[in-house]
């Protein structure tokens, strides 16, 4: 009889452990969330900017641009945007980290029985909801400008899950150069080296129309990939070009961030088990 128990006792441990991380992580969720409540003014703030970059480029500049190959120009803008905004806000995120690390929070919560990991793993499904409902906004907003997705609707989720795919990637870079740079302060020079990688891509521009060491710069970039990849799942698809990263676009937009995140998530996760130590 007491050899049946023993099977018992070793599938009910890691179910325990895994139920306690999924219940202390929806605790910190659940923070952030009263956080937003208390204080929306972040949360609007971080869905109305894309919307104000998006309408300032399609009706202020967007006259001035030109399609390679012809189309219209909101039907290029509208995906690159989508994949831009995947860079939006991160800063938030990367202040709220260095905010709980300078006021002793997470010293606290790592002195209580709760998992190691549920702290990171509530900040980051925290900030996936907020750039989910940033995409819900956006896409909102492109379909009130006239922008329509030409394809079905399993290559529309595609689309937005190469997206998020992006974000999650770039979350976990962002919290680790938070834990780097360890002060609110500091995240702001930190979000400056993030910004060029938004923006010398092809999210504005075909990399047809710059410069050739440019566009070649564009043409590799993480950014480019995902916004390139999207057009093609969108539909119609964008400007070709040749290139190799061009025709491989939906390949890059899942290697890039599944490289971003094999590099920069045992990083930080490391990095937060060392803390205070």
């Amino acid at each position: 009889m007491t050899t049946a128990t023993h099977p018992a006792t070793h599938t009910t441990a890691p179910r325990g452990r895994l139920g306690r991380a999924a219940t202390d992580s929806w605790t910190m969720t659940r923070r952030g969330l009263a956080h937003w409540a208390r204080q929306p003014a972040q949360l609007v703030v971080g869905l109305v900017f894309p919307v104000m970059v998006l309408l300032m480029f399609a009706y202020f500049l967007g006259g001035g641009m030109t399609v390679p190959g012809g189309g219209d120009y909101k039907e290029y803008l509208v995906p690159g945007m989508l994949a831009l905004t995947m860079a939006f806000g991160l800063e938030s995120t990367m202040i709220a980290v260095t905010q709980d690390l300078n006021k002793g929070v997470i010293d606290r919560f790592r002195s209580m029985p709760i998992a190691p990991s549920a702290v990171l793993v509530g900040r980051s499904a925290l900030d996936m909801v907020q750039s989910g409902l940033g995409l819900l906004v956006l896409i909102g907003t492109g379909l009130a400008m006239g922008w329509r997705w030409h394809g079905g609707p399993g290559d529309a989720l595609a689309a937005v899950g190469l997206l998020l795919l992006l974000r999650f990637a770039m979350l976990w870079l962002g919290i680790h150069l938070a834990m780097v740079a360890g002060r609110p302060e500091m995240v702001q020079a930190v979000q400056v080296l993030i910004w060029p990688l938004g923006f010398l891509s092809n999210v504005f521009a075909s990399p047809e129309s710059m410069p050739g060491w440019l566009g070649a710069i564009a043409d590799w970039n993480p950014m480019s990939a995902t916004a390139t990849a999207v057009r093609e799942l969108f539909g119609p698809a964008g400007p070709g070009g040749g290139s190799w990263p061009v025709e491989h676009a939906q390949l890059l937009a899942l290697c890039w961030p599944l490289a971003l995140l094999a590099v920069f998530f045992p990083l930080a996760v490391g990095r937060y088990k060392n803390l205070s130590r």
